[in-house]
């Protein structure tokens, strides 16, 4: 049964940094495609970023230059470096693992991220 488990999130001032982690275990790692999604109070569940099994990384817009995501295929887990953090990047973030053919997906509980001063 796959499990992802989320660490990292905290309380951090504007312009701060932390790093997120998802350990992953349960499922063959190297052949997920493995995300962030973040969701704000009152607000959808939206991607941070995504790192495929192969490929180059995708990021959202706000996460562009400030966010970095990386994978280890070695340890199952999937990071996400965030600095200059700012106050609308408070929010849950959700790991999330994923694949085609067939669509299989799974999800973390998150964890709470909050920048505040």
């Amino acid at each position: 049964q796959a499990q992802l488990v989320e660490s990292g999130g905290g309380l951090v001032q504007p312009g701060g940094s932390l790093r997120l982690s998802c350990v992953v275990s349960g499922i063959n790692f190297n052949i997920y495609n493995m995300g962030w999604y973040r969701q704000a109070p009152g607000k959808q569940r939206e991607l941070v970023a995504l790192i495929p099994s192969s490929g180059n990384t995708l990021y959202a817009v706000a996460a562009k230059g400030r966010f970095t995501l990386s994978r280890d295929n070695a340890k199952n887990t999937v990071y996400l470096q965030m600095n200059n953090l700012k106050p609308e990047d408070t929010a849950v973030y959700y790991c999330n693992a994923q694949k085609l053919h067939p669509f299989l997906q799974y999800w973390g509980r998150g964890t709470q991220v909050t920048v505040s001063s």
